[in-house]
């Protein structure tokens, strides 16, 4: 038998394991974890999960230490390391030193014109693994994950964030705000601190975010949209009042999107009235409201307003299409 035939044989056999029983499934992926081909055990510790077969930790764990051996022939692209660091994750272990290690990965393979990290997925994975390990400290899980905060992937940059985040504290919130603070980041990377500050401070922290409002660029409108999260009154009021010192256009528009995120009863009438009035603002109120997934009601509504102006038909014509 080919060798591609093979491997296609073996990939069938682990997915038919989805219609036998755990009698059969224990064993077959036991036996697949400790394939040597980083795709099929990838698909194993999947499945592994998938079945919530915690009693596969032992072999899940030899598979996650042979994959860091020789890393660019035995585990190209980290397949087989971001499959297990996530089932390791979902069945909470909590030997923090195998997230530790996933977490401080690097792994650099040939692409055109030079090299590429692949391991940014494997370490955003372990560092919010590495929050639910209790064997340490609120304390010392901040220390590790400060480091990340300097990761050449800025979707590890964010993940950081979250995981700090989710360690729920006020040093948690003290150091989202400190990142946020110095700046100097993709916009996604700040808007997660603020949303991050925002769930672990609540209302409060909206006036703190809000500072953030003033530049009118990417980050303004990522610490909007993170004030929107809340959902609540206040993030209604302080982004309906930033309003008018919004001088730009576009980001008068993402205010607007932001107020309408908000899902409070008062940021609809606010947006159907600037629809009313045909202010300035109308047809980006219109684009705000179209792209909130608004009930069949509010959309009736706002064909009502816009029924005897030609221009803003036309607009909730084109938002609509656009969605």
């Amino acid at each position: 038998m080919s060798g591609k035939r093979a491997f296609e044989q073996q990939i069938a056999v682990l997915d038919a394991l989805r219609d036998s029983d755990e009698a059969i499934r224990l064993p077959a992926l036991r036996k697949a974890l400790t394939n040597r081909n980083n795709f099929l055990v990838a698909k194993a510790a999947d499945l592994a999960r998938e079945f919530q077969l915690a009693e596969l930790v032992p072999e899940l764990l030899a598979a996650f230490d042979h994959f860091f051996e020789n890393v660019e022939k035995t585990d190209p692209q980290c397949w087989a390391k971001n499959a297990l660091s996530r089932t390791l994750a979902a069945f909470e272990h909590q030997d923090a030193s195998v997230f530790l290690r996933g977490m401080r990965h690097t792994q650099l393979e040939p692409v055109y014109g030079g090299r590429s990290d692949s391991a940014g997925t494997l370490r955003s994975t372990c560092a919010l693994a590495l929050v639910q390990c209790r064997s340490l400290t609120n304390d010392e899980v901040l220390a590790h994950l400060v480091d990340l905060f300097r990761d050449q992937d800025a979707n590890v940059r964010a993940e950081a964030a979250r995981a700090v985040e989710q360690v729920g504290s006020p040093a948690a919130a003290l150091l989202l705000r400190l990142r946020a603070t110095l700046g100097k980041d993709e916009p996604e990377v700040l808007g997660a601190c603020f949303g991050g500050i925002l769930r672990i401070e609540g209302v409060r922290a909206i006036p703190w975010v809000g500072r953030f409002l003033a530049a009118a660029d990417d980050t303004a409108g990522e610490a909007a949209l993170a004030i929107a999260g809340t959902h609540s009154l206040e993030a209604f009021a302080f982004l309906r009042d930033a309003l008018p010192n919004a001088k730009d256009r576009w980001f008068r528009s993402v205010l607007l999107s932001a107020i309408a995120l908000t899902r409070h009863d008062a940021a609809l009438e606010f947006l159907l009235e600037l629809v009313r009035t045909e202010s300035t603002d109308a047809e980006a109120a219109i684009e705000a409201l179209v792209r909130s997934a608004p009930s069949h009601e509010v959309l009736k509504r706002v064909e009502q307003l816009v029924s005897d102006n030609p221009r803003l038909s036309r607009a909730l014509a084109k938002f609509r299409a656009s969605r």
